[in-house]
């Protein structure tokens, strides 16, 4: 079992409205006419206000070299990485103050960037981690990173009962933007994706920081994993010369009641319970089609899936990081012992990762 103590975030320095993208991807693109009336809408359609980003907008009129994209995701990962985990350190709801030398696992996620060392050696130098502390660098998990760290965390702290761990989910999903691109797949990739990263602080069953806890937190006690064979083309990156060039498939809400909504029924027959039992569906909000069709597949009330489209509203799809945010919504409100709720997300694969959390101290 695993607890979810705190999420912190990293406040990024830029921030476009959804209008202003769309005018962008207009002047970049060249579209006709009649392009303009049948691309466009997407953007309209997509159910986003705002998002933030790590660049300037200036940044996506020019060319840059995989070098340089790759330098800047180094570099804002290390920064932006460090205020989440300041954040969520900070804001814990534990009596007892939890500081770095506590931790005893981090784990770095991402699926923006590449580095060696992984990020997460940076960031020790940058914290008074211990020396013996273990790290876990997770890559190429997509949108599904954020649900598949967690559920990975769960078995280590199964294992290690009375440890702590901090995991970090970084994505600069604007760095992989290529304005030469004009397939309807990097369309809809610019209309949905935006930048985040967080942090979520987790204790084990037996952690000496669990008598502390203030409030119901939710405890993970059980996941799933689900890898669709046959599948790789949904969704990913085509790795050229300039970076990474969007894969991203409109099967999505199709595949969301063909493989997710199977997947989902038989996790809730094996932990025996049903859909009207769960007070939260903390998902990751791929995208508005995504999420309504996952309340078509197990006619989820809206209530219940609300933060999800709060998130996607406030800034967009931000990959692995949008569920760790919408799980800090969840964290903030008011829940009471034996509530349930599962955390899902869909990723390149095609993946399905389900968490099962309840609310106790």
């Amino acid at each position: 079992m695993a607890i979810v103590c705190s999420v912190g975030q990293g406040i990024l320095e830029y921030e476009l409205t959804q209008d202003r993208v769309k005018d962008l991807v207009k002047d970049l693109f060249h579209y006709n006419e009649r392009e303009v009336k049948r691309l466009l809408p997407v953007f309209d359609h997509a159910a986003i206000h705002k998002r933030q980003f790590v660049v300037p907008e200036q940044w996506f009129l020019k060319d840059h070299s995989f070098e340089d994209r790759n330098h800047l995701f180094q570099q804002h990962a290390i920064t932006y990485s460090l205020q989440a985990m300041d954040n969520c350190i900070n804001s814990s709801p534990l009596q007892d103050h939890i500081s770095y030398e506590d931790i005893d696992l981090l784990v770095f996620v991402t699926s923006t960037g590449i580095s060696t060392p992984s990020i997460d050696a940076y960031l020790m130098n940058e914290r008074p981690f211990r020396r013996d502390v273990e790290r876990m660098p997770l890559w190429g998990l997509g949108c599904a990173g954020g649900a598949i760290g967690l559920s990975r965390v769960y078995n280590w702290l199964k294992a290690n009962p009375e440890k702590n761990a901090l995991i970090v989910n970084c994505e600069f999903c604007s760095l992989t933007f290529q304005k030469t691109d004009q397939t309807k797949s990097n369309l809809i990739g610019t209309a949905l994706f935006g930048d985040g990263v967080s942090a979520v602080l987790l204790l084990g069953e037996q952690s000496p920081f669990r008598k502390s806890l203030t409030r119901p937190s939710p405890f993970i006690k059980s996941y799933s994993s689900y890898t669709e064979k046959e599948s790789t083309d949904v969704m990913g990156w085509k790795v050229i010369n300039t970076g990474f060039e969007v894969i991203f498939s409109k099967s999505i809400p199709v595949l969301v009641h063909k493989i997710w909504k199977k997947h989902m029924e038989e996790f809730l027959h094996q932990v025996n319970l049903t859909s009207d039992k769960l007070s939260a569906f903390i998902a990751h909000p791929g995208g508005k089609k995504v999420l309504e069709a996952m309340m078509e597949a197990l006619h989820i009330q809206a209530s219940k899936i609300r933060y999800s489209k709060e998130v996607l509203k406030e800034h967009g799809n931000m990959s692995s990081v949008t569920v760790q945010y919408v799980l800090g919504k969840w964290l903030e409100e008011k829940m009471n012992i034996g509530d349930k709720g599962v955390l899902t997300a869909l990723g390149p694969g095609f993946s399905s990762e389900i968490l099962l959390l309840e609310w106790d101290r």
